[in-house]
């Protein structure tokens, strides 16, 4: 286990070899660096070096009191890069992690050489969604949202075929900090990247499931043909954890993206 205090908060990561192109995964709410394990896997021989993390709240980093903002994450990820040494890397994030990536790209352009954006959009959500969740989960536990979060997340075929996998993403993130998990949906509530998405200049893909729940296809989408040159994939069968349910596939358009863009 590795740890840095980057902003006065203790993160948790792993660092892969020390040459090649940096490509940085970052993940989606309440989860861990552990759900990018399949996709870095098929990648092994791409010409990559990885850099995983725990995202303040998450995993094995600290969780400080919520709430958190989107720029909290985005720091973090940045002190933590410059700390590595990394620059000019590809940051693919999913979720809210494709949120970090796009406020990245934007606040630190130095560090960012491309992006995949999976499941993700340059704004997600309504106030009155997340205040929703936020309540519930404060009051109930992250076990009270879990039935409508694996329908959204893993779609009807892979839920049957691959239960002991869903079931450990459940343990995953019902054992989450409840405090990192509401600071997180705080900094996804109030977020908006929209003018970051739209003056972009890094070569970019945009990776969606056919059947996403959480992001659906229309909205990533939308995003994609905001960013300049954007390009957009939809992967099938999944639903929003391509990076779980299609490792190879996700891991496949990765490498072909940043062999197309000279970027390894």
């Amino acid at each position: 286990m590795a740890f840095r205090r980057v902003n006065g908060v203790n993160i948790h990561y792993r660092l892969g070899r020390q040459e090649g192109r940096p490509l940085v995964f970052v993940n989606s709410l309440g989860t861990d660096y552990r759900i990018w394990h399949g996709v870095a896997h098929a990648l092994r021989g791409e010409g990559f070096r990885f850099l995983f993390h725990d995202k303040r709240g998450h995993g094995l980093s600290e969780v400080p009191t919520p709430p958190y903002s989107m720029a909290d994450h985005v720091n973090d990820l940045a002190a933590l890069m410059d700390s590595c040494g990394m620059k000019e890397a590809i940051i693919c994030g999913i979720s809210v992690g494709g949120m970090i990536a796009l406020g990245l790209a934007g606040s630190r352009p130095d560090l960012v050489a491309g992006l995949v954006l999976c499941d993700t959009a340059h704004k997600i959500g309504t106030r009155e969604a997340w205040d929703a969740r936020i309540g519930k989960v404060a009051a109930e536990g992250i076990a009270s949202i879990w039935p409508m979060i694996e329908k959204a997340w893993f779609t009807e075929g892979f839920r049957k075929d691959h239960s002991e996998v869903v079931a450990g993403t459940a343990a995953m993130v019902t054992r989450n900090p409840v405090g990192g998990y509401i600071g997180t949906c705080f900094a996804i509530r109030d977020a908006d990247y929209t003018a970051v998405a739209k003056s972009l200049t890094v070569p970019s893909l945009a990776l969606c499931g056919d059947q996403d729940g959480s992001t659906a296809p229309e909205v990533v989408r939308g995003m994609a043909e905001i960013i300049p040159g954007c390009e957009y994939v939809e992967v099938a069968p999944a639903a929003h954890m391509i990076c779980i349910e299609q490792p190879e596939r996700t891991a496949e358009l990765i490498a072909d993206f940043a062999h197309r863009h000279g970027l390894v």
